[in-house]
């Protein structure tokens, strides 16, 4: 099991590698936004995205620092968590607005306008 400062450290990175798990057990990794609340990491997702799917059938999950473009380093340690799925508040909506500023004003507007901005987003809150 990896330290809590380990496991910590991945909310000041501003993405990580988040594997979920199919039925079968198999690992899907997609690349996310990730901040830090209190002792827990958060993630947040459209509410009908394959994450939230696999994580109704399987809470487990693994993070791996990467790049925007979702490069995870060879050396990259993962980090196993599990993941609760909840409704995305004003309150947990500011954690991301705090920590990534414009940016993500701007990516939460643009994806306003297209098709996924017509579904509500939920919050993955993850601990170890």
């Amino acid at each position: 099991m990896p330290s809590d400062s380990t496991f910590l450290e991945l909310g000041d990175e501003q993405f990580v590698s988040l594997t979920t798990f199919r039925k079968t057990g198999i690992g899907v990794a997609t690349t996310v936004w990730i901040a830090r609340d209190g002792d827990a990491l958060l993630v947040t997702t459209p509410q009908g995205s394959g994450k939230v799917k696999r994580l109704r059938n399987n809470s487990r999950v693994e993070l791996r620092p990467c790049s925007r473009m979702g490069k995870v380093a060879d050396d990259a340690p993962a980090v196993a968590g599990n993941a609760e799925i909840m409704e995305e508040t004003p309150a947990l909506a500011s954690v991301f607005r705090k920590k990534f500023g414009l940016q993500y004003r701007l990516f939460m507007a643009i994806e306003k306008f297209s098709k996924q901005g017509k579904r509500p987003r939920f919050i993955l809150r993850i601990t170890d």
